[in-house]
């Protein structure tokens, strides 16, 4: 399902070519052939959001605390496993990188010119500096149908004096549940949160957010979804989500 900035620019630049030309300037004509060196020149003249090289926000930062990295480093030990027999194979979690722009996982090349907008970023990792807001890494188990996330709440996100907002705190469930129901079920939005506030969460403290599959009906994905300490121990919030499936052409408004 996740593909790389350079293969989603292949598969979009080859949209593209079907339907016309992407820019009008120096475009091919009309009936010229296009050769595999024309495909190259309008990948790398697509925009920022295309790069091969985009920043995956996932992956440790110079903000992440000690417990941030110690529980990255659990989960993503058992992304992959060594057999007894010394080979490597993939493990019972999977890391799902995270980007700024949802966009760069776009598979309908011809609503591109409808959708950009230069300033548009995805809510959670609209703040380039690290650690002043949402800090977290999402993994999948797809035989457990389970998600977890570790998130570090950072300064920006204060609600009441030194703890966080529950608007921030209703923002990672969405975002934690409404991930693993796409993983689970393809592309979908979001029709209920039912959120319950147990104890507030300290600025700057590392909690576990955990999605776990309820059922599936029809288009309806139901899941419930726990954010604790890092220990288990103490529950601060607690809350259950629908998502319904829609189709490419729902979701882009067309």
């Amino acid at each position: 399902m996740i593909r790389s900035g350079a293969q989603m620019a292949r598969r979009l630049s080859a949209g593209f070519l079907s339907r016309g030309p992407l820019f009008s300037a120096g475009a091919p004509a009309a009936g010229v052939p296009l050769g595999p060196g024309t495909v190259r020149t309008m990948v790398q003249a697509l925009p920022w959001p295309f790069s091969s090289q985009p920043r995956d926000f996932s992956l440790p930062n110079s903000s992440w605390g000690s417990e941030m990295m110690r529980l990255y480093e659990h989960y993503n030990s058992q992304c992959e496993v060594v057999t007894e027999a010394g080979e490597r194979q993939r493990g019972p979690w999977r890391r799902l990188p995270s980007y700024n722009r949802s966009l760069k996982y776009a598979t309908g090349g011809v609503y591109l010119s409808k959708l950009i907008q230069s300033k548009a970023r995805l809510f959670t990792r609209n703040i380039r500096a690290p650690g002043a807001a949402f800090e977290y890494v999402v993994f999948v188990n797809k035989e457990e149908q389970r998600c977890v996330c570790v998130f570090q709440a950072g300064h920006l996100l204060e609600g009441p004096p030194g703890h966080v907002h529950g608007g921030a705190i209703a923002t990672m469930i969405d975002a934690v549940t409404g991930t693993h129901a796409a993983y689970l079920s393809g592309p979908v939005m979001t029709a209920n949160l039912n959120i319950n506030y147990r104890s507030p969460i300290p600025l700057g403290s590392t909690v576990l957010i955990e999605s776990c599959l309820d059922k599936n009906e029809g288009r309806k994905t139901f899941l419930s979804c726990k954010v604790t300490s890092t220990d288990g121990s103490k529950l601060h919030t607690e809350a259950t989500g629908l998502f319904l499936s829609i189709t490419v052409g729902k979701l882009l408004g067309v």
